[in-house]
């Protein structure tokens, strides 16, 4: 019996009979995420349903020095769930129970495998709310999207994953089982130990339970659908309608994705006449003075140049259609292996940020398709990079690579993150310098050495 061998019998007796896989098909499915940069190679893949068995797990991890990584989804873009160097992946698939609810609260206690969808379908059945939303939604679980922060669609209104997590249930690197903030609204007692695990990236140890805080459903959404002739034209559409009401979403993507997305999709293309970039804006349009105040921004926004034209949803289909220009467009252009960069500064910079980036990706990627979208309001921007379909990925990601150090320059000039939302993972950890100081990764490895002291949670990501 060899050493694995031994390893891989200790764990399956720590689960329920059939909740380990070693075959291949398996360890590649569950061995990755959407990042194709690295080949999945894991030892194995366990799928606890309790608590107690994640604690088991850990330790036994801990007793044998294995690397765990986390795996949700697989949903992610930086490679935060990826394992190549032979890790036992804790898949979170069967811990999928949305456990407790409490109306007056407004509050739902989840497992960790609890799809995004399974809990927006489920606060809707209560006639709430839970608006986290992005085009994954479908089968990111929970756990992933705490352990990335993941923000979406909706950020300009309702903020982060962050914002929604009220309590936290984790399973330490250590093997402890901690709670978090159990719920509070307000809780000054010390350090919130909580917020470490939001965006830790699995790095300190494993989300079970997340209490999820929930809203009031909005009323009568409705979305308009601009053609913009500049980025600098984006921000001022943007400044003139926040001027006048309440955005629940301002995106943006340029119009080599709607060519893409329409040819793909069949989603019919918002007006005739192509411009070279969209902004799409959705409110809330509780009375005819929002609808008449939407209208009188846009009439605006075309006199001073900054829309060239307009479409706005006038039923559910049309909102929906709307929206898959911008939400098909990560799927769309999955087939030609893209390079993404995931980048934000503060709103007032976006202009001049973008100008820069646009020059240098410009002049360096002459022979590349390059395309643009994202979550403008809230100042991030997703830049993506089509291989070529003659060019090996090896070769593309190589030339792409040679890029990012400008790319991240520039971030770095504009004291912006060089990961708005996806995490760091092993993808942007080289340049994780570009956004934290050596003071603050110093601490930031301080931390990660109290929570999992023998460095058994996630290794390999965000850090060395």
């Amino acid at each position: 019996m060899t050493d694995s061998s031994a390893v891989i019998q200790g764990l399956a007796a720590l689960l329920d009979d059939g909740r380990l896989k070693t075959d291949a098909d398996s360890l590649a499915f569950w061995g990755c995420d959407r990042t194709k940069m690295y080949t999945p190679a894991p030892l194995a893949v366990v799928f606890p349903k309790t608590v107690e068995q994640v604690q088991a797990i850990v330790r036994y991890a801990n007793e044998h020095r294995l690397a765990l990584v986390p795996s949700g989804g697989r949903t992610g873009l930086s490679a935060s769930a990826v394992a190549c160097h032979g890790e036992v992946v804790v898949s979170f698939d069967l811990m999928n129970q949305i456990l407790k609810f409490d109306a007056t609260d407004r509050s739902v206690v989840c497992q960790a495998g609890v799809v995004t969808q399974q809990l927006q379908q489920f606060a809707e059945a209560q006639g709430l709310y839970y608006p986290v939303d992005f085009a994954s939604a479908g089968s990111s679980q929970l756990g992933g999207n705490i352990s990335t922060n993941a923000g979406g669609i909706k950020v300009i209104r309702y903020g982060m994953t962050r914002n929604w997590v009220s309590g936290l249930k984790v399973v330490t690197g250590a093997g402890d089982l901690l709670e978090l903030n159990r719920g509070l609204a307000k809780n000054a007692t010390g350090y919130d130990l909580r917020q470490l695990f939001i965006g830790g990236e699995g790095t300190l140890g494993f989300v079970v339970e997340a209490t999820m805080q929930l809203a009031r459903t909005p009323k009568n959404l409705t979305v308009m659908v601009l053609g913009v002739p500049a980025f600098a034209a984006l921000m001022e559409v943007l400044g003139a309608f926040q001027a006048k009401m309440d955005l629940t979403a301002f995106e943006f993507f340029s119009d080599k994705a709607v060519d893409l997305v329409c040819a793909h999709s069949n989603v019919p293309r918002p007006f005739a006449t192509a411009t070279p970039y969209y902004a799409l804006l959705e409110f809330e349009a509780t009375s005819a003075e929002v609808g008449e105040t939407a209208m009188a921004v846009f009439e605006e926004c075309v006199e001073n140049g900054w829309a060239l034209d307009g479409v706005i949803s006038q039923s559910e289909t049309q909102l929906k259609n709307l929206w898959r220009l911008r939400e098909d467009i990560s799927e769309t252009i999955s087939v030609f292996t893209p390079y993404k960069n995931d980048i934000s500064v503060v709103v007032s910079k976006v202009p001049h940020f973008l100008e820069d980036i646009d020059r240098i990706v410009s002049a360096e990627y002459p022979d590349f398709e390059i395309v643009w979208f994202g979550h403008i309001g809230d100042g991030n921007l997703h830049l993506n990079i089509l291989k070529p379909k003659e060019l090996a990925p090896s070769v593309f990601f190589e030339r792409c690579k040679t890029v990012n150090r400008w790319v991240f320059e520039t971030v770095q000039k504009y004291a912006g993150s060089i990961s708005a939302e996806h995490g760091v993972g092993m993808t942007k950890k080289p340049y994780l310098e570009y956004s934290r100081s050596a003071q603050e990764i110093a601490y930031m490895k301080a931390i990660k050495q109290v929570f999992d002291p023998n460095g058994v949670m996630n290794p390999g990501k965000v850090f060395d």
